[in-house]
């Protein structure tokens, strides 16, 4: 590990290089020891809030439990387990050291990884389901089933288990040279520390991003080439909706993680940039994970109904049975002037309706 210049190269908790010099460190000290950990603090409120309403929601509910919802669901946990890292990240941001010791180290890096990983296999995932469930929907009854999803998400996180295997191995704490502890890794030599920035990157984000973007061309020209058939695209309409829904969280990932994967790659092959920018686009991409839930409140009719329940509105569950949340039963009770057969209507358009074992409303988003 060199340190050549005056350069110390320590560990963010992504598990992936930060360069910074002691002179830059002292200069910006008493800044980013009070703003950086405020905006790390307020991520951490908002990811941990957030997803927690989206887990509770989809195991509160039965009709929330879709194939697509269960993708979602172990999104929502990477995500949540994701924001453990910011309390300690936060912490040594604002002491510039690391003081959790060497176990803690690892297993905050590891965990960490684990869950970067899961979060971005979960949207391959979910991209790949939006393509079955629109190009082939016949089949789609056959693969979009919840206990397959459930095997699916094992089957992510046994992936993401594997490619962290060199977090596991090489994570520690290392001394610094104003005579601090760093969480860092021991690689066995200098050339792995550029070689594991170009691992991550391939894994966690390149790939990842060129399966997404393949399903959904794929998509579209499906779409283009039935799109004059009469009446295929009202058929279709409510896929389309959980589709967009799902673009617009892939999307969000590239704009909050691709920032950071570019600062990495220059770390590596170029001038390492300044550390204030460095920090900024870390938390841009712990953001990320928060974001995920106020997505779905927008999007997402069923899901911000059910966060209002939670929230605002608990009281109009009283009486009612909680795995079926009847919201167009709830306005009869209020408005008892409503027609009982428009009523019924309005439910088949406002909630979800099933077909084939799938659901196929606007409820889910990533």
């Amino acid at each position: 590990m060199s340190k050549d210049n005056e350069t110390q190269i320590v560990l963010d908790p992504t598990g992936l290089l930060n360069l910074s010099s002691d002179e830059s460190v002292s200069q910006e000290h008493d800044v980013s020891k009070i703003i950086i950990p405020s905006i790390y603090a307020l991520v951490f409120c908002l990811g941990v809030t957030g997803n927690a309403m989206v887990i509770y929601v989809i195991l509160r509910y039965a009709k929330m439990k879709t194939a697509t919802n269960i993708y979602i669901l172990n999104l929502a946990i990477a995500d949540e387990l994701f924001m453990l890292s910011v309390p300690f990240l936060a912490t040594s941001a604002a002491v510039h050291r690391w003081p959790f010791g060497s176990l803690m180290c690892r297993l905050v890096l590891s965990v960490d990884g684990i869950n970067m990983f899961t979060s971005v296999f979960c949207l391959t995932v979910l991209s790949v389901d939006r393509y079955i469930a629109v190009v082939h929907p016949i089949k789609a009854a056959r693969y979009r089933r919840p206990t397959v999803a459930k095997a699916i998400n094992v089957c992510v996180w046994g992936l993401s288990l594997v490619v962290i295997l060199p977090i596991i191995v090489f994570a520690d704490t290392v001394p610094s040279q104003d005579g601090g502890v760093d969480c860092n890794f021991l690689w066995p030599a200098s050339s792995w520390s550029g070689a594991f920035v170009i691992y991550t990157f391939l894994l966690g984000f390149l790939l990842p991003v060129t399966a997404i973007c393949l399903c959904y061309c794929l998509m579209v020209s499906r779409m283009r080439a039935v799109g004059l058939k009469a009446g295929w695209l009202q058929r279709r309409r409510s896929e389309k909706k959980i589709t967009r829904m799902v673009l617009l969280v892939v999307a969000v990932f590239m704009v909050c993680w691709m920032p950071f994967y570019v600062v990495q790659l220059i770390t590596v092959f170029c001038q390492p940039p300044d550390p204030m920018v460095t920090q900024l686009l870390v938390i841009l991409s712990y953001a990320n994970s928060g974001a995920n839930p106020i997505l779905y409140g927008f999007v997402s009719d069923n899901f911000r109904r059910s966060f209002q329940r939670i929230v605002c509105f608990r009281w109009l569950g009283n009486g009612l049975d909680g795995e079926q949340v009847d919201y167009c039963a709830v306005s009869v009770k209020r408005q008892v002037t409503c027609d009982v057969q428009d009523v019924r209507k309005d439910c088949l358009v406002s909630d979800m309706p099933y077909h084939n074992g799938t659901c196929t409303s606007r409820t889910t988003a990533l």
